[in-house]
């Protein structure tokens, strides 16, 4: 198993996955703490240049992922 991402940096969460994989002899994958960050920062260093530079959408746009599934 591999833990990742932001929520990897709970500490609850880290020891709850390490007993799991003692007890059913699982391999458990979990990154140091310094790779834990999810990327709430960098997403809001984008909108915070987005806004000084007056990127705005109207209200009533619909949100859309760019790929497509």
């Amino acid at each position: 198993m591999a833990v990742a991402g932001g929520v990897s940096a709970n500490s609850a969460l880290r020891e709850a996955f390490v007993d799991y994989g003692k007890r059913y002899r699982a391999k458990v994958y979990i990154p140091p703490f310094s790779f834990t960050t999810d990327n709430a920062a960098m997403i809001a260093e984008a909108g915070y240049f987005k806004y000084l530079d007056g990127q705005f959408c109207p209200l009533e746009e619909v949100p859309f992922a760019k790929t497509k599934i």
